[in-house]
């Protein structure tokens, strides 16, 4: 995660969707706009953007993995035949929904607040994914990870480095001393991951790949890095 606008603080409770102000055929035009071969020089992330509460929306360039993210990862898995993905620091599950809809892999989306886990769920729910997407609500260190053949970072632990005004709320606890062991804790499961397992991150993760890790692919064009590694002993 990276900066973004101050959000309102949010209560305990699951938020409840609504398809209310949302175009009919949104969910077709999205299917559409994430198919792996369509020419276009960017997706438009309105397309899912527009299934979160507006607090959420306005930071979801700060917060959210693009379309564009989504669909180069999506030409990877498929390319790599790599079939399941944890994302860590899932957020409301948009890299999980919209790389799902453009690859045939599946996915689990890690996230410790309550809230975006919701989200999470009701967005898949809605759009016919919730049997090759799900979303777990815990801590990187204190949930067991499910095996997988790909471990997906956008920046997760960013979040703790800024001030109050740059967060999303203040549910969880939010510090630098929670970077550092979050950080330590994300080395810690790249060292123990069994060989052959990909690592892809989306600016970085805030620590160093383990020298296991080798680099297959990375690309410079999108607004922060996007590296594929694999580690190969």
């Amino acid at each position: 995660m990276s900066s973004s606008d101050r959000n309102p603080k949010t209560s305990g409770t699951q938020p409840q969707l609504s398809t209310e102000g949302i175009p009919g055929d949104n969910r077709q035009a999205l299917f559409l706009e994430m198919l792996p071969h369509r020419l276009k020089r960017s997706r438009d992330d309105a397309l899912f953007d527009c299934y979160l509460p507006a607090h959420y929306r306005r930071v979801a360039r700060q917060y959210w993995s693009p379309l564009d993210v989504a669909v180069r990862v999506a030409r990877w898995l498929d390319e790599l035949e790599i079939a399941s993905v944890v994302d860590v620091g899932s957020g409301v599950g948009k890299f999980c929904i919209a790389t799902a809809l453009a690859s045939h892999a599946s996915f689990v989306g890690i996230e410790q607040r309550g809230d975006l886990v919701g989200m999470a769920r009701g967005i898949a729910l809605m759009l016919g994914l919730d049997g090759r997407v799900r979303f777990i609500e815990g801590i990187l260190g204190d949930v067991m990870l499910p095996v997988a053949g790909c471990y997906y970072f956008f920046n997760p632990f960013g979040e703790s480095l800024f001030g109050p005004e740059h967060r999303l709320h203040d549910e969880v606890e939010v510090s630098q001393a929670r970077s550092l062991r979050d950080v330590r804790l994300a080395e810690k499961l790249l060292t123990s991951l069994p060989v052959g397992t990909y690592v892809i991150t989306y600016n970085g993760f805030g620590g160093t790949l383990p020298d296991e890790y080798v680099l297959l692919r990375s690309e410079s064009d999108l607004p922060f890095p996007l590296r594929l590694a694999q580690k190969r002993c």
